[in-house]
């Protein structure tokens, strides 16, 4: 294990810590954000309401240092309403930009799929390309720059699906499920407690990292390194999904090179200068479950992408 690897891998366990302090279990929530950070990536959560999407996304901003903005999306939203706007000046007679919410660090997009396409839109353009563009005039975003997008899988009254090709911005798609029963038990202790976590700095949390340590486990991503092994493992197990009977339209080429940075990343934060193939089954699913249209008949039947997932991988052989 080099040295840029070990402190990274610090980096991460300090940062786990310190999220552990106010969140409580929903360890693989967290892993896949600190992924997504290290690579540049977003990161779409789905659960129910009170699973601590909110808490989780507010922690990680707070223990790196980094600048965070909560927009709660609802169907009345407009662009404007997300990347900023021009505003005249009366005292100078000029206008002068009033920026939005996408100009932070880590931007908390709650219940993405209850605003309307166009400001959806607005808000997965400066996802890819870290800048927006108003009157004419392009912006960028502070770096790093994250999203983490939410949504409730039970409500659909009111909504506005992402379309796919919209999906495939996030690198991941977390699904957040109910806590195991002594996690719950720890959290309905601690806010009998009288833990309030309106405040994290009154909890005991405390910044660990900056902006600055964050780019430094980013310059050394492009050291870990890939077998040759690993390249045919990750190409043969998105082949596989789109030859998959159950599946209409397949994982594309960038969801493999998504799916590969992603185990990078993990190698990284793991404290290795390679990847494995565990890296690469890790990362998966979710990686690619969002990118996957199963057929019609098999949705009825209520068959997961992830079902699709591993039995692509039992097609393809893991190398040695």
């Amino acid at each position: 294990m080099d040295d840029a690897a070990r402190t990274v891998q610090q980096l991460a366990e300090a940062v786990r810590s310190e999220v552990g302090k106010a969140v409580v279990g929903q360890t693989h929530a967290i892993d896949s954000m600190l992924v997504a950070l290290v690579t540049g990536g977003h990161v779409l959560l789905e659960g129910v309401p009170g699973t601590a999407k909110t808490l989780a996304a507010r922690s990680l901003a707070y223990a790196v240092d980094a600048s965070f903005k909560r927009i709660q999306f609802s169907p009345d939203m407009m662009p404007a309403d997300v990347v900023g706007t021009n505003v005249y000046d009366a005292d100078s007679g000029t206008f002068r930009l009033r920026k939005g919410p996408v100009f932070a660090n880590l931007v908390l997009a709650d219940e993405i799929n209850r605003t309307p396409p166009k400001t959806q839109a607005a808000l997965l353009e400066a996802m890819q390309e870290s800048q927006v563009t108003i009157d004419g005039e392009t912006h960028r975003l502070p770096s790093p720059f994250m999203v983490i997008a939410t949504q409730n899988p039970v409500e659909y009254e009111g909504t506005y699906p992402l379309p796919e090709a919209q999906l495939d911005r996030f690198q991941q798609k977390v699904v957040i499920d109910y806590p195991a029963e002594a996690d719950e038990m720890e959290i309905v202790r601690r806010h009998v407690g009288g833990m309030a976590m309106t405040d994290l700095g009154e909890i005991g949390m405390h910044p660990v990292a900056s902006a600055g340590d964050v780019a430094a486990a980013a310059a050394a991503l492009p050291s870990v390194v890939v077998d040759e092994g690993v390249y045919g493992y990750v190409t043969g197990v998105v082949r596989a999904t789109r030859e998959h009977p159950s599946v209409m339209l397949g994982a594309s080429p960038r969801a493999a090179v998504s799916l590969l940075v992603a185990a990078k990343g993990l190698a990284l934060l793991s404290g290795r200068g390679f990847v494995t193939p565990d890296d690469v089954k890790t990362m998966a699913i979710p990686c690619l479950r969002h990118r996957l249209v199963l057929r019609p008949e098999v949705e009825i039947e209520g068959v997961p992408a992830e079902s699709v997932l591993h039995d692509a991988f039992e097609k393809v052989p893991v190398p040695r």
